[in-house]
């Protein structure tokens, strides 16, 4: 099966299950953005999984079925995204579910999910229980940002810390976090506001005039996509970048490419995956996807590597016929912990990311 044959549409998968496609296929929905606030990370998302796909049916597909990735756009709202998961579950379009997505999205698809499919959400997540059949493989809060926070304060003698973040659940949960884990290294919270999806623009002097009266030495930006690329640019006019460390759980490659790089020594990510990292099975990858895609795919980012694990993850469940929602963390928990989830702490450097040991 083609890479392309892999990928089909939502009406394609409907169209399919009227004309009775039996077993032929496994399918998968797949839950990324392509549009909406982490409409820029969506390109290499999608190759993580066609990758996956490519090599899961190489391997002979799921118990003999190929697999197919039914591509919904994880960037609509929660409710139309939601909705749209809803139809092809009653239509029985789908197997199973894997996405990349805003974790308010991924509480409404939980909704309509649980105890019917699993479902795997593969980014970094708020923490919390999960419903039965839906699987968080991604870090929560203070198991994504303790150490580095801990890290940067020591390395930096950081004392004030600010808080930035968009208004919906992952950044309420990260702040809830940051409170506990700069106290714990000596420092404490200054200033912390949340901003609405694409309301950046309009905040960005307040919000610079907060960053000086506080005297934040420190800033935890839990903004995603394009609100933290206008905000970081922001930062870059107006001369705090120098000043201020800047740490987040959401910036990667090619978020860092659209910001066009950073020089100052002073933004850092902390993030499961960087396509720098000096690990065989993370320089193997990027060489099977740029022979899969071309020499002009995207960068593999580390929402990208979750999703091409997520869908990994799903395939070997389901070749052990272990999907039942009931029994799916118990099955995936012990594969997970075999592979262990690590969190990397890494500064930019010009258009990349430099590992920190």
């Amino acid at each position: 099966m083609s890479v392309e044959a892999i990928l089909i549409d939502p009406l394609e998968a409907l169209h399919s299950v009227r004309e009775e496609r039996g077993e032929a296929a496994f399918r998968v929905g797949l839950v990324v953005p392509q549009s909406g606030p982490l409409g820029l990370t969506g390109p290499s998302a999608l190759d993580g999984a066609l990758l996956a796909g490519h090599e899961v049916n190489a391997g002979g597909g799921v118990l003999g079925r190929p697999l197919e990735l039914v591509l919904v756009d994880g960037g609509g709202t929660p409710e139309r995204v939601a909705a749209e998961v809803r139809t092809l579950l009653d239509a029985g379009a789908l197997d199973a579910l894997a996405g990349c997505h805003t974790s308010d999205v991924h509480r409404a698809v939980e909704a309509v999910a649980a105890g019917r499919t699993a479902y795997v959400f593969t980014p970094p997540h708020e923490g919390g229980s999960r419903l039965p059949g839906v699987l968080c493989t991604g870090v929560d809060p203070s198991g994504q940002l303790g150490a580095a926070m801990e890290e940067l304060t020591v390395r930096h003698h950081l004392r004030r810390w600010a808080l930035i973040g968009n208004d919906y659940i992952w950044p309420r949960s990260v702040h809830g976090a940051a409170a506990a884990l700069a106290a714990r290294s000596g420092a404490r919270v200054v200033l912390e506001r949340r901003i609405p999806f694409g309301g950046v623009e309009g905040a960005v002097e307040p919000l610079l005039d907060a960053l000086r009266a506080t005297r934040a030495d420190a800033l935890l930006l839990s903004l995603i996509g394009r609100d933290l690329v206008l905000f970081n640019r922001a930062l870059r006019r107006s001369g705090l970048d120098r000043r201020l460390v800047r740490l987040s759980g959401a910036l990667e490659e090619n978020g860092l490419l659209a910001l066009g790089g950073d020089d100052t020594g002073t933004l850092y990510a902390a993030m499961p995956s960087f396509a720098t990292l000096a690990e065989e099975r993370r320089q193997s990858l990027a060489e099977r996807h740029q022979a899969l895609c071309g020499p002009w795919a995207p960068v593999l980012d580390a929402y990208a590597v979750g999703l091409y694990d997520g869908l990994h993850l799903l395939a070997a469940l389901a070749a052990r016929r272990a999907l039942e929602p009931s029994g799916l963390a118990r099955a995936a928990g012990r594969m997970l912990r075999a592979e262990g989830r690590p969190v990397h702490l890494a500064r930019a450097e010009g258009l990349g990311f430099t590992v920190l040991p």
